[in-house]
């Protein structure tokens, strides 16, 4: 039945909260009141737990085409929907690369299929090498807003001038993964005291910060829109702050795992902590912590990077870089942000990243619209989050297919009981339906 109330939860809109019932049919969110009477529905709990938006990834490496063994498209999305996730942004660091119409098809294709929506982050140039522009145009005609070569940076200036040019009247937005590949050339790890405790080579600071700031200079430049992959240093953020402050157009994302891990976390040469950008000094995770607390971060996307066992049970300096990210980084953000702050949660996992991907209306990739209010009229995308609810993360049970995770064992705060994605309950008291 597709006839639901969601009963007695506190409704997070993006001014506040109150308590609430949410009735919910053929797809749409149809009332929202208090003690609704409601004959021939599924009634769910919601007692003690927030309601609002279904959350959107930014940033998912499904790993389809190429890279099945780490990931699918279909384990991606159930991994995204039990973490409370109605939307995933594909990335294109595949093998081929998605920089191509018929390749972007083949993935919303799965997608389609998938328990939840799945949009796609095409390459900015063919092949993500960094040399010729990918045919952004017909890209954009099918719904594509995002183009990225994550994974690495354009590092040529004139070519990213010039995407950034092109890209301007169709309306979408380059999205840049910030280090200098030269500076990080044999590096592994932030470049500091722990790189050097460690023997390991460092990957500094300045490799992102400088190539945020070229970048702000070529947006200045062009007029372009820009929005910046996983800041991880303060002065990254501080530096797209006052671009923004001048009216530049420009937004930008952090991780969970840099808002909650520092570069100390490496002392045990696991290569589940290995990520790029690297995990930095405390000093910098606890600037990110305050922004996310001041309300001036603009959106949290979990970077998630599956690996295969056998690609991360290799030496530190040999691994892979990435780790897992989708299903628990609502309960991470959580903790960052402490206790009893529902607003500022649904925006930087739902409203924020909804509005950069342009998943906030309907009809990109003939999606649903994500990261509305809770109203009468909107598409019924929407999750339960229960604030108090404490579990332990255990790689066995994980829905990805990879178990990469630095966060095994843990003890978090904050869980994930309800996921409705386009009405349909996908996931109940945690578990994938």
């Amino acid at each position: 039945m597709n006839r639901l109330v969601l009963r007695g939860g506190e409704v997070v809109g993006p001014l506040g909260v109150r308590r609430a019932d949410v009735l919910v049919d053929d797809g749409r969110v149809i009332e929202v009141g208090p003690a609704l009477e409601v004959a021939n529905a599924v009634e769910i709990d919601c007692a003690g737990s927030y309601v609002g938006p279904a959350f959107v990834d930014l940033h998912a490496h499904l790993r389809e085409p190429g890279g099945r063994g780490a990931e699918t498209v279909h384990s991606g999305a159930r991994a995204g929907v039990v973490g409370g996730y109605g939307a995933l942004v594909a990335m294109p660091n595949t093998e081929p690369a998605l920089d191509s119409v018929p390749l972007v098809r083949d993935v919303l294709e799965r997608g389609r299929s998938s328990v939840l929506d799945v949009a796609v982050c095409a390459a900015i140039t063919v092949g993500r090498a960094g040399e010729r522009l990918a045919p952004l145009a017909d890209l954009a005609s099918i719904g594509v807003h995002l183009f990225s070569d994550d994974g690495t940076g354009v590092a040529n200036p004139l070519v990213m001038r010039r995407a950034l040019e092109y890209a301007r009247p169709l309306g979408v937005r380059l999205a840049q993964h910030c280090e200098d590949a030269a500076l990080c050339e044999g590096g592994v790890m932030n470049e500091g005291e722990w790189s050097l405790r460690l023997g390991l080579g460092g990957r500094p600071a300045a490799a992102e910060e400088m190539m945020v700031a070229r970048d702000l200079e070529l947006v200045r430049l062009t007029g372009g829109r820009l929005h910046f992959l996983h800041l991880s240093t303060l002065r990254s953020l501080e530096l797209v702050e006052a671009a923004r402050a001048e009216g530049l157009d420009v937004t930008f994302e952090v991780t969970p795992h840099h808002l909650t891990l520092d570069e100390s976390a490496c002392a045990e040469y696991d290569p589940d902590f290995k990520v790029h950008p690297p995990l930095r000094p405390r000093q910098d995770v606890e600037g990110l912590r305050r922004w996310a607390r001041e309300g001036r971060l603009d959106a949290v996307a979990t970077d998630h990077a599956p690996h295969t066992p056998e690609a991360k049970d290799r030496p530190f300096d040999e691994a892979p870089a990435g780790l897992l990210g989708l299903e628990h980084a609502a309960s991470l953000v959580h903790e960052a942000l402490g206790e009893n702050n529902p607003v500022e949660l649904f925006r930087l996992l739902s409203r924020g990243p909804a509005r950069i991907a342009g998943l906030d209306r309907r009809g990109a990739f003939g999606l649903s619209a994500h990261g509305g209010d809770v109203a009468p009229g909107e598409d019924a995308n929407l999750v339960v989050f229960e604030p108090t609810a404490t579990w332990v993360v255990d790689r066995t049970r994980l829905q990805s297919r990879a178990t990469n995770t630095p966060y095994h064992g843990r003890s978090l705060v904050g869980r994930v009981r309800h996921t409705l994605v386009r009405g349909q309950l996908r996931v109940r008291e945690g578990d994938l339906r």
